[in-house]
This record gives C-alpha cells, structure tokens and sequence, in this order.
C-alpha cells in the first residue's frame, strides 16, 4: 500500500487551561492510497468541523447516501464505528462537527476519501460550532434539532420535572444515517432544550427506535429510579433488542454489556422498535416489538430476560403495509374510569391513506397475554388524516395523562424536503382520549393544555365577510393560531384561505356535499420537489357531530395542524410557501362563522 504525506498544517492558536500559555493545534495527515487516511491531531480542539456536500435524492424511505466517506475518531474502544459523511466533492452545503479528544492527541481514520479530495483543505478545527438559524423554514415554535437529520420520536420519559424527548438523528448530515438517539428536554413539553446526543451508534450497527421507562423500584439492578432505555440495534446481528441504563437523570446511558436481550426466535429481519410498559396485573414489564407484518407481546421481571407471549396483527389494518414504532396503552372511554379499553398505535409504512407512512390505531381488550381488537381486521382508524404525521409513540411515567409526539414528515419526500442546516420538526405533543361515536369507539387526539402559552397577542373578528381578505394578525411572522365555530351551509365549502402575496395558499373547508374536512396543499408554495408532495388529504365528517364545529388550526412557517371538534379530527401537513402566509379569506357564503379569533404565537 503506497503511503502519501499530506505535511503539517497550522490551524489555529488556543491557550491552556491556565490561560498564560499557548498552544498551536496541528493537523498531519498520512494516506494509504484512496482506501485509508489517518490524520493525526496535536493539542486537539473540540470539534474537528467537516465540509458537507448533499447528494442529489430521488426517493423516499430509506434513501442512503451514495458512497459515503467513512470517518472515525480512534479511541481503542471494540464499540467505535465509522460514521458515515457525505463530505465535499464540488462544494460546500455545509458544516458537521466530529468530536474531538480536547487537549489531547486524536487519530481520525477516514474510507473512502481520495488523497487528492477538495474536502481535505476545508475541513476546520474550531472549539465551537454555530448552530444559529440559517434556514428560513425552521419552525418557529415545533421541536426540530439544533442541525442535522430527525425522524423518528423515541423514548420519550418524564422525570423529575422533566420532559425527555429522543429521537432519530443523524449528528454528521441533514440526510437520513447514522442514527443516534438525538436528545431534548423540557419542562413544559413547549420549550426545548437540545442536549448532546445520548446513545450513539456504534460497531453492533444503528440505535433505532425505542422506549424508555423509569425503573424506580430498582427491578434491573442498575439503580432505583434509573432511566432504562430500549432500542433497536440494526446491523450485523440483524435487528436485536438492547438495553442501556442512565444515572444522571437520562444525559447519558451506558449500555448493557449483555446486549443484546432479545432477538426474534424465526430469524425475522424486520424485528425492531420496543415499547415497554408496565402492566400492573401481573406486576411485570412487558415489551412489544413490531416484527414485520405483526406486533410481538413479551414480558419480563428484571427487564433483561423476556419471555414471548403472543403476536397479534397479521392482516389487519391497511394492506400492504410494514408495522413499527408500536405503543400500547390503557384509556376510559368517554372519561368512564370503570370503562377502559387498550389501545393499540401501529405506524405503518407504506400504507398511509394520502400514501407513504402514517399512524393507525385500534382498540380493544387486553389480558395480560392476547389482544384482542373490538373491530374488523379490514377496518382501518386513523389518528391523523393528514400527510405528514407519523412514528407517533407516546410519553411514559405520565400518570393517567397519554400524551403522544409524532414525527411531522412522511417517508415518500422526508429526504428531499427543501432545507439544509436542519430537517424535519416534531409536532405540537397531543393528549389522547377515547370517545364513541355511532356505537364504535375512536382515539382523539387533541393540542396539550400548555400550548396555550404560545399564545402571546389575540384578535377577535366580531363578523366575518366572506368578500374581504383579511391581514392575519402575527402572520409576517409566520406562526399564528385561528379558532372559529363555523356552522356549515347546506352544500357548501364553509372555511377559509390561507394566502400570501405570491398567490400561494393552503384552504381549509368543510366540504358539505361530500361531508369531509379539507386541507388543500396544492398551491401552497414550494410543492414540486417531490411527486407526492402537492394534494388535498380529507376527513369523514361522521367522526363529529351536531351542526356547529370548532376548529382549532395552528400555523407554523413550514406546517399547519388542525384540531377538530376536540381532536376528534386531526390534520397535520407541511407547507412551504416562499413567503409566510398573512391574509385569510373565508368562504360559505351561507355559512355562520362565531367566536373567530387569531392570536399571534411563539415561545
């Protein structure tokens, strides 16, 4: 193997801890023709930022990056892996920070480079890296990460005050890899912190998703009131069930050294994200898995040996379709405490109704072994009947409160959406309730008592003229929420458009002839990145009742949700108009519209 010298480059002064004296941080890089590189950094800094070149991505779920360099910080550890860095060829997206051994000596191993790439003159050194907005479709108030790539909502815990919210990331792009368990917290579930990530892949594959609970009976043996977190490892064991365990309030987890605690008894390659919960009856844990086309129940009394108990799902739901991201839970129905029934989330992917992914659900009756749903396998009931809402898991050690976070985005474009610095957001946290309607039983889904709070100026429109277009209050800003009754003429579309002075907009109606709830998208703004993006998604207006509807619609600068009628009816689609939306116009002209109020909103 040829060995090439790359010489010593001078990047940069930094005094000690001390502060009386400095020290230069180097850089010497050695390749071994194009297959290895090993750059070997002095007096390290805390970041090692490298130049990110995104590839060109015609496709939906799964997308990975063509030929990715590989890149590793060496520390002797059997559990280090080579990340994977879409890094420069013609130019410079942007930049990824790679963790460095501050003070210290560190070797950073790189495949798949050629010696005489563009990228080797760019890549920095620096103590910082500035994750400051530079993109005009963050959301202003939706949890998004600080830089990168999100999917997936995991392992959401209360604690201690405390909100956890995991999540799919990618700390080294803004594409799908690498995943990591990213991390936030907050104590109002409106306000976010970013903390550093928690479990971070490594050599036994990806940390998918997962579940966390708080073991404050000590039944593990890691300590009373431990976080335990369970995840999905993918790679080469397959997908196998792990457990790490957190002391210090969930910042961090050391994984288990038995990993893994559960592995699929067929050999079933799509065996993945465990959701373990408490059941109280046979005061025992207990852990579903999605495994492919069904759900897996099993249970455990020290949360690393479990037992199988049954699979329950094969041919219900829509069809075709991959189970994941299970949750399982107990709710009254109607608030009757003596009239429970479990429920059970099944994100499915491909399957949604507007196509690619999306969340169903079904409710019936659990005892402590089987599942057994009240409906028809053929019936399929949605929590949202929007586009872009999906892997919807929802938060442990709550209470009686369920109080769920779904990703807001959809496999079929989720890579392709027009952003850099960042991508993807997670929508407003919703509480859910169970209510019947026509002898059947249905999941609301309704806004969290604390999103009042973004509420900060309101405006009332005391009567609304279907002919005048109306200054939305708060709308240069691009986040706004409107609430209205509207009591719908006979035969008539009886909502709203929302608008900007491109001639962009999104409506939303009430259509009467055909007795559903409309979100139209397709001239909304940015819509032609992807095929499946541009559409109108609806909903049965039977899930409702009495003539008289309360919608509730919050307004983000990349998105808009709607609650109806409580959550009996609930829409969430992204939007990305090239300027934020500031006039509404009504429409019924037959129509009654009471109690219009829009009020600007913000953290």
């Amino acid at each position: 193997m040829k060995k090439q010298f790359r010489g010593l480059v001078l990047l940069g002064t930094l005094l000690t801890a001390m502060g009386s004296q400095a020290q230069t941080a180097t850089m010497k890089m050695e390749h071994y023709g194009d297959s290895l590189s090993v750059l070997k950094i002095e007096s390290s800094t805390q970041y090692l930022l490298l130049p990110v070149q995104e590839p060109n991505m015609n496709g939906g779920a799964g997308m990975r990056f063509m030929r990715p360099a590989q890149v590793k910080l060496y520390t002797g550890n059997p559990m280090d892996t080579f990340l994977d860095v879409s890094l420069m060829t013609d130019k410079t997206d942007y930049y990824v920070p790679l963790k460095l051994n501050k003070g210290k000596e560190s070797y950073v191993e790189f495949k798949n480079v050629p010696a005489n790439s563009k990228a080797w003159d760019l890549m920095k050194l620096s103590d910082t890296f500035d994750t400051t907005n530079t993109d005009y479709y963050r959301p202003i108030f939706h949890h998004s990460p600080a830089y990168g790539w999100m999917n997936d909502a995991n392992g959401l815990v209360y604690k201690d005050g405390e909100y956890h919210l995991y999540f799919q990331y990618n700390p080294m792009g803004s594409r799908w890899g690498n995943m990591t368990w990213g991390h936030s917290v907050s104590k109002d579930m409106i306000h976010w912190e970013h903390l550093d990530p928690a479990i971070w892949r490594d050599s036994m594959g990806h940390i998918f998703s997962g579940s966390s609970v708080v073991d404050k009976d000590n039944t593990a043996g890691f300590g009373a009131g431990a976080i335990i977190a369970f995840y999905t490892s993918s790679g080469r064991l397959g997908q196998v069930q792990c457990l790490a365990y957190s002391n210090d309030n969930g910042r961090t987890f050391q994984k288990y050294d038995k990993n893994p605690v559960l592995t699929p008894f067929d050999g079933l390659k799509n065996f993945r994200d465990p959701k373990v919960f408490w059941y109280e009856p046979a005061q025992k844990w207990y852990m579903i898995v999605s495994a492919d086309k069904e759900m897996r129940f099993y249970s455990s009394s020290n949360l690393k040996e479990w037992e199988y108990l049954s699979g329950w799902g094969k041919g219900y739901g829509v069809q075709p379709n991959q189970f994941e991201c299970p949750d399982f839970f107990q709710l009254p129905v109607n608030g009757n405490e003596k009239n429970k029934k479990w429920v059970m989330i099944v994100n499915v992917n491909p399957g949604c109704i507007w196509g690619g992914s999306g969340t169903e659900y079904f409710v019936g009756d659990f005892d402590g072994k089987e599942f057994k749903c009240d409906s028809e396998p053929e019936v399929a009931k949605w929590l949202d009947w929007g586009k872009d809402h999906y892997a919807t898991v929802t938060f442990s050690n709550t209470g009686d409160r369920v109080i769920a976070v779904p990703w807001m985005s959809n496999w079929q474009y989720a890579n392709q959406t027009p952003t850099l610095q960042y991508r993807s957001s997670n929508s407003i946290p919703r509480e859910l309730k169970l209510f019947t309607q026509n002898g059947k039983t249905y999941v609301s889904a309704d806004l969290i008592p604390e999103a009042a709070m973004l509420k900060k100026e309101t405006e009332t429109l005391k009567k609304v003229n279907t002919q005048t277009v109306y200054d939305v209050f708060g709308g240069k800003e691009g986040a706004y929420q409107i609430e209205m009754d509207i009591t719908p003429g006979n035969g008539e579309q009886a909502g709203f458009t929302l608008s900007n002075a491109l001639g962009e907009k999104t409506l939303i109606y009430l259509d009467m002839k055909e007795n559903k709830l409309v979100m139209d998208r397709n001239q909304s703004g940015k819509v032609d990145f992807s095929k499946d993006f541009p559409l109108a998604t609806s909903a049965p207006l039977e899930l409702c009742k009495g003539k008289t509807h309360h919608l509730n619609v919050l307004v983000d600068i990349n998105s808009v949700e709607i609650f109806m009628d409580g959550g009996r009816i609930v829409m969430t689609n992204l939007i990305f108009p090239n300027k934020p939306y500031d006039k509404i116009q009504f429409m019924g002209a037959k129509s009654k519209f009471a109690n219009v109020k829009v009020s600007k909103v913000g953290l």
